[in-house]
Formats: C-alpha cells, structure tokens, sequence
C-alpha cells in the first residue's frame, strides 16, 4: 500500500459519507454539508490509498491565536498504521506559530491524542450543543 497525503478541500460527497459512515459518525448521514464543511475549513489534509479516501483531519483556525482540529478520521481497515498520526503531525507543523492547538477528544480515543503531545486541561471541559447523534 503507498499512501499519499495531500491538502485539499474539494472532496465529493460521496467519498465524504463513505469515510464518515465507515467510522459511525452520524454527519455521514449529511454529505451535502459535510463538503460544505470541509470546503469553508481552513486546512483539510487527507490520506489516500489510491482513489480511495482513507483518512481526513480538519481545522478551523483564525491563524494566530487558535487552530481547532474538527474532524479527525481513519478508516477501522487502516487504523494503526500511522497514518492518524501522520494527519496530526502535518496540522502541528502547519500551526506551529498558533498558541493553542485544540481538539475535543472522545474518551476512547484520549490516549492516541496524549502520545500526539495533547494533554487534558483539568479546569475545562468539552461542550456541545448539536442536532447529531454523540
């Protein structure tokens, strides 16, 4: 397998709802606004196999203070193979003059994000308002 990575924000809908719903998240559910999402996000970098969209990582920053990764998936099939870390490591170097890198973590996936150099603030907590299944 020769993964490619790439930074782009033009991705179809179809290819969106594909990788969102082969991990369970419900916004596969809207591919129309996931590519509106992912079009008006500041960066988007992507794993390929092929034609095939394997991976994604978004932010959404104002470019000085704070860059928010959103979205941050892997196919079940090619997880553990690096390529999640290698999606963060390409949002670290292209935010590193940001003060703050933020991310809310499912608790599950907390200790991936800790050896990615993340730490859980112990006086803040994630918040949601949101029409879609958690």
């Amino acid at each position: 397998m020769t993964m490619t990575f790439k930074n782009i924000k033009t991705i179809s809908p179809d290819q969106l709802k594909d990788l969102y719903l082969s991990v369970d998240w419900d916004s596969g559910n809207h591919p129309e606004r996931l590519s509106q999402a992912i079009e008006g996000s500041d960066s988007v970098f992507t794993a390929w196999d092929g034609d095939k969209l394997v991976g994604l990582i978004n932010v959404l920053s104002d470019g000085s203070i704070a860059a928010y990764v959103h979205y941050l998936l892997v196919r079940p099939e090619y997880q553990g193979e690096g390529i999640g870390k290698t999606l963060v490591d390409k949002v670290a170097e292209a935010y590193a003059d940001c003060l703050h890198v933020v991310l809310v973590a499912y608790n599950e996936q907390i200790g991936f994000y800790e050896q990615c150099g993340f730490e859980c603030p112990t006086n803040a907590s994630p918040m949601f308002k949101t029409s879609l299944r958690i």
